[in-house]
């Protein structure tokens, strides 16, 4: 598997992860912490979470993964999506 493949299965479970929490919870999180490290198959990954847009109606929020290696690591493997805030909390 390449580098970059292996980036891809840790940022699919990342956006997982991210993706089924509830926006306030997100935003929660987010306070806290951005850039954080996970290990997964005995290697150490370095993921950093931001939110892009916080609009009446959803959060959009980026999460990228790399190994922190130079040259490949200036480009990580990243995706975003898109957080839908309850119909109540939009009032």
């Amino acid at each position: 598997m390449s580098r970059r493949e292996e980036w891809r299965k840790v940022l699919q479970g990342e956006l997982s992860r991210w993706s089924s929490m509830s926006c306030n919870d997100v935003r929660a999180e987010l306070r806290t912490r951005n850039v954080y490290e996970v290990v997964a198959e005995s290697k150490l990954y370095q993921v950093e979470v931001e939110l892009l847009e916080d609009t009446p109606e959803y959060l959009h929020v980026s999460v990228a993964v790399d190994d922190g290696s130079l040259p490949a690591s200036i480009r990580p493997e990243s995706e975003s999506f898109r957080c839908r805030k309850a119909k109540e909390l939009q009032r």
